[in-house]
């Protein structure tokens, strides 16, 4: 087996709805082998979108997308045994309880697992008598995934999973991804937690408006970032008495009152001046805060830039129709 071989395989891929809005313009990717990839969005990014299309729930209205080289819409009864889903909403019957829900989605499902072992991997088995509706939501969701697994799936699509979890059962479910990303199993996750994202992921890529603005590896979206130094000026002390900033690497600063916050891509170098000129000065910076850049620094620094630009163009589109409507009145009074 070829851990390298691309499973999942996205290109050009387009999403229109009816009205011309078009939620996916033009994504591509792929997914390796025993790869765990994530992609992350604002409200309305395009994710859920982009993944039902390659759930095969949908057929694309543009570009390719091939899961185990198929196309998972019009070639479904090659794909649909080898995969595992699971949605945003289950949507069972709520009058069956975990353990009858269960043998009905096994009676679906080519090579289920036992029930038992289903729900021992979820952490339902004290509540395979409970009727769905009795169910927190937390317990939904285990549900949800508990159905996902059933079939001992090659890839698995998890649309936020952790929706309505605790912190231990977060916890619980990030502890069994991994163990099925490290028995092969590819995992393609949609979530609204970053540090999920962070922790589980070899790579991400960040949707805005039906596109991916960054792609990568945790690391590598997050080293994109400047880091941050930010204290309080001690007593007696003004801005223009510190070491000169560009000498520290420092990027950009602000001032907020007493506090100073800087920017540097050189976290190391910066800190180490700063704390050295300190030291020397025989002053305490108090509120001392040092961290690297994080990806929600960079996931909501992206959004603002790709904002930006949408409103530029949206804008300049808006001047060149006036321009254009204004041209056409003295072409016609001419």
């Amino acid at each position: 087996m070829n851990t390298n071989e691309p499973v999942i395989e996205v290109t050009d891929l387009r999403r229109v709805y009816g009205g011309g809005f078009e939620a996916v313009r033009g994504v591509s990717f792929e997914v390796a082998r025993g790869e765990l990839f994530a992609l992350l969005g604002t409200n309305g990014a395009g994710k859920t979108s982009t993944v039902e299309l390659i759930e095969g729930l949908a057929r694309p209205s543009g570009g390719q997308v091939r899961v185990l080289g198929h196309d998972p819409y019009s070639e479904r009864s090659a794909v649909r045994p080898r995969i595992g889903l699971m949605l945003q909403e289950g949507g069972f019957p709520s009058e069956l309880t975990v353990s009858e829900t269960v043998r009905m989605w096994a009676g679906c499902t080519s090579g289920a697992r036992p029930e038992s072992e289903a729900l021992s991997l979820v952490g339902l088995t004290r509540r395979a008598d409970v009727r769905v509706k009795q169910l927190s939501g937390g317990e939904k969701r285990r549900l949800d995934l508990a159905l996902a697994l059933l079939g001992r799936p090659e890839v698995l699509f998890l649309d936020e999973p952790t929706t309505g979890l605790d912190a231990e059962g977060r916890q619980e479910t990030w502890e069994l991804v991994r163990e099925l990303r490290a028995q092969g199993t590819t995992v393609l996750l949609t979530t609204h937690y970053l540090e999920e994202a962070e922790g589980l992921a070899d790579r991400l890529a960040i949707l805005h408006a039906g596109k991916i603005a960054v792609s990568g590896t945790p690391a590598e979206v997050t080293a994109s970032q400047p880091s941050r130094i930010s204290f309080e000026l001690p007593s007696g002390y003004f801005p223009g008495d510190l070491p000169p900033l560009d000498s520290l690497g420092v990027t950009g600063h602000e001032v907020t009152g007493r506090v100073i916050r800087l920017r540097t891509n050189e976290l190391q170098r910066a800190a180490t001046g700063l704390l050295t000129w300190a030291e020397q000065a025989g002053v305490e910076l108090r509120g001392l805060d040092i961290r690297s850049g994080s990806l929600e620094e960079a996931f909501l620094r992206i959004a603002r830039h790709v904002s930006e630009q949408d409103a530029q163009a949206e804008r300049a589109g808006q001047a060149g129709q006036t321009e254009q409507s204004q041209f056409s009145e003295k072409e016609h009074v001419a």
